[in-house]
């Protein structure tokens, strides 16, 4: 009896709605996702993360961001509260275009952006989208940065944020240097630094893997080194370890590939022109990719845990929500005629 009531009620409910329109019907069921140009919006719910808000930049040409992104934000949003809003970089009709670095959807929702998860590569935003990532920089907001972001943007020496072409070194820690494994043929073994075992960013995080290449990477003195990359000889999990000499960026001195590893993951708190300090989290892993990999979502989420000021869980739940099958990383790899209403 209770089924069959439930089905009138919903028809009697649609018969309604079509007589007085369907907006009463929009207005009245909860949406999964919110979209627009250029972006989606995922409601926070019950859990840790309520009442934060998280905003993802998803604009990189070669690492697939603009399918790893959506991916974190449903997790943070259905699985932990967190309000999440993916912006993307899209042609003049609403299309997803990784290419397109100059582009950034309803960038205003930085204004209010408890943390900010970027996986940029050489960005040129106009400077009325710029402001506001400015500005959530110099309110202190925490940033938990993918990849390339330590090459995000790439102004003109005429621009008012040319100093951001330096973002990468000047606040994240480093800057674009090397590829130090082999890229597309050498993966990455995450190994945690032995000092930071303790870190609750390291919480129930284990057997770090990934087929993006190690990146030569020299955080400064005062970074916090969380885990190095050993590069593989192959792309394989089960692949040893490569052994050969490779010369340094930073001093011209020989060494064996693995012998230091590179960091591939480190914290810093930089204080920033405003004097407001920003908590920081930088990895250089974080393709699409990459993220199929349970320890390394499980980082990332943590990091977002931390930037929002909670307790970093004992083993948060990183399950994504959906099928998650990203497409391979590589240049002009993007699925074409994508547009956010995909990804709702």
């Amino acid at each position: 009896m209770a089924g069959g009531h439930w089905v009138c009620t919903r028809m009697t409910l649609h018969f309604l709605a079509t007589a007085i329109g369907i907006s009463f019907v929009s207005a009245s069921l909860p949406a999964a996702a919110d979209v627009g140009h250029g972006w989606v919006s995922y409601d926070g719910g019950d859990g840790p993360g309520a009442g934060k808000r998280v905003v993802l930049l998803a604009g990189d040409e070669e690492y697939r961001s603009e399918e790893a992104l959506p991916m974190l934000a449903k997790l943070l949003s259905k699985k932990h509260g967190f309000q999440c809003t993916v912006l993307f970089s899209v042609d003049e009709d609403g299309t997803i275009n990784p290419n397109k670095g100059d582009s950034l959807g309803k960038p205003e929702a930085l204004d209010s952006a408890d943390v900010i998860v970027t996986s940029l590569r050489f960005r040129k935003w106009p400077d009325d989208a710029m402001k506001h990532f400015d500005e959530a920089i110099q309110r202190g907001v925490p940033v938990v940065a993918l990849r390339t972001s330590t090459h995000s943007f790439q102004f003109p020496g005429s621009s008012k944020y040319a100093k951001y072409n330096n973002y990468g070194k000047d606040v994240l820690g480093e800057n674009w240097v090397s590829h130090w494994g082999k890229h597309k043929s050498e993966a990455t073994r995450g190994v945690i630094e032995p000092s930071a075992k303790e870190n609750p960013l390291l919480h129930g995080v284990e057997d770090i893997f990934g087929t993006t290449d190690v990146y030569e990477a020299h955080p400064p003195a005062d970074a916090t080194i969380l885990v190095r990359g050993e590069v593989v000889a192959g792309m394989k999990p089960s692949d040893p370890a490569a052994s050969y000499e490779k010369q340094r960026a930073n001093d011209q001195q020989k060494q064996d590939v693995n012998s230091p590893m590179m960091p591939i993951a480190w914290t810093r708190e930089v204080k920033n022109d405003s004097g407001k300090t920003n908590r920081i989290f930088c990895t250089t892993m974080g393709a699409a990719s990459d993220l199929t990999n349970e320890g390394l979502r499980r980082l990332v989420v943590n990091a977002v845990f931390q930037g929002a000021g909670l307790k970093v869980p004992a083993k948060v739940d990183v399950t994504p929500v959906g099928d998650f099958s990203p497409s391979n990383y590589d240049f002009n790899g993007f699925k074409k005629d994508t547009k956010p209403t995909d990804y709702q």
